[in-house]
């Protein structure tokens, strides 16, 4: 399951960082994407090949530079999920309370 990999993806508190620095929409180098996240540039690379391998984040090579973008499509996907499971959530919600006030 696709959704399955991108939660396990975000699981990790600096690939979550990593992401959170995309989310405006920018495009970082992975030398700038890298600075101040607590690991070496080594780390910051396994971080950021986790996101590519889950489709969170997408790689793009210019010259002699890569680039880093979020992949929006994916993280919807993540999305319509958690919203799939709230509305059930909201129904059962509904019939326990309507249970409840039988």
């Amino acid at each position: 399951m696709a959704v399955a990999n991108i939660f396990k993806a975000l699981g990790d508190p600096v690939r979550l960082e990593i992401v959170a620095r995309l989310s405006d929409g920018s495009t970082y180098t992975i030398g700038r994407l890298s600075e101040d996240l607590g690991v070496s540039r080594q780390g910051a690379r396994k971080q950021i090949q986790a996101l590519v391998t889950a489709d969170v984040i997408e790689l793009h090579p210019a010259g002699r530079e890569t680039h880093v973008s979020l992949n929006a499509a994916s993280l919807q996907e993540a999305r319509r999920f958690i919203t799939q499971l709230e509305k059930q959530w909201d129904q059962r919600l509904l019939a326990l309370k309507q249970l409840v006030e039988e």
